[in-house]
């Protein structure tokens, strides 16, 4: 088990210094050091560096884990491995909120911190996840809610269009890029903050561990086990809805990744068990979107993708592959 931890780490380190290195502008792994260790090294690689691609690739770690664990949270709440935050709608829910409030403050020349921000997006996860929660109440089936979720999702997501669409001001038609997934422009002020809110919340979901190893195992057995059903549900939502709102707060939408890395995380260590799925999930997350951001910034150079192409790319295969073996398991 900790040597697959340590593959992780591994790969998390090896992409992480992939993302300060690679771009238009190559960086040679000395002058990342020297940088990175305060020693004097070229201005503009200096620039570049603590500017531009380190608070990024902390972003693309910090937000790739928060969406992994979410993911999680949602797939142990529901007892099914193909919910996530963005295929049930809620990411995309979170988008529209948000979009909304930066319109009509932006619209009035006002600026929005980064704290209010996640308050909308969370307003907006809150919301959807009542839709979907509403929706499950009425239907058992599975895979009808998830097309529900998609179709939430689509609506959210043209309905946020539209209003960026149609906005005259210069920075409110920038939200476009937003609105597809970027990690790009990440502040430092982004980065505390958001690493704040990430390991607060990914804290609270590891000391969950305990009761949600009993809800696996059923309802009955974690009642009997004297686990508060209603409180531990209640803050499964919470939780996923507030990495969820982090995420869609600075990044946007980011496609599959929540749903992707923890089926990848769990085929890798052959285990459910929650207190070693939380922190792999979230060291899976980060993997996968260091990985994509990577490909996203350089594959098409000096054109950059939006970081919800790539991750799609590589995350909706993974989701085809999880609904055809549940078939099988079905058919059988």
């Amino acid at each position: 088990m900790g040597r697959k931890f340590l593959i992780l780490v591994t790969l998390a380190a090896v992409f992480l210094t992939a993302n300060l290195c690679v771009g238009t502008v190559k960086i040679p792994l000395g002058q990342i050091a020297a940088g990175l260790a305060g020693r004097p090294v070229d201005p503009a690689a200096q620039r570049i560096l603590w500017d531009i691609r380190l608070p990024r690739a902390l972003a693309a770690l910090l937000l790739g884990g928060a969406l992994a664990l979410a993911g999680y949270l949602l797939q142990s709440f529901f007892h099914n491995p193909i919910a996530g935050p963005f295929v049930l709608g809620i990411s995309s829910g979170a988008k529209l909120v948000v979009a909304v409030f930066l319109v009509c403050l932006l619209g009035r020349g006002i600026r929005v911190s980064s704290g209010a921000l996640i308050l909308a997006a969370f307003l907006g996860a809150m919301l959807s996840m009542g839709l979907v929660l509403l929706l499950s109440r009425r239907m058992h089936n599975m895979s009808m809610l998830v097309v529900c979720g998609v179709l939430i999702g689509y609506i959210c997501s043209a309905c946020t269009e539209l209003l960026v669409t149609f906005a005259d001001d210069a920075d409110i038609v920038n939200l476009h890029n937003w609105s597809n997934g970027s990690f790009s422009g990440i502040t430092w002020g982004n980065v505390a903050l958001m690493a704040a809110v990430v390991s607060v919340v990914s804290f609270l979901a590891f000391l969950l561990a305990k009761p949600l190893s009993a809800y696996q195992l059923g309802e009955a057995y974690a009642r009997n086990l004297g686990v508060n059903l209603k409180l531990l549900k209640v803050q499964m939502v919470v939780l996923s809805s507030l990495l969820s709102a982090c995420v869609v707060a600075y990044a946007g939408p980011v496609s599959f990744v929540g749903l992707a890395a923890p089926y990848l995380v769990k085929s890798l260590f052959g285990t459910q068990r929650p207190l070693v799925m939380i922190p792999a999930c979230f060291l899976g997350g980060s993997v996968f979107c260091l990985f994509c951001d990577l490909l996203a910034r350089n594959l098409f150079a000096p054109t950059e993708l939006s970081i919800s192409t790539v991750t799609a790319v590589f995350g909706a295969p993974v989701a085809v592959w999880m609904m055809l073996l549940r078939g099988k398991e079905k058919a059988l």
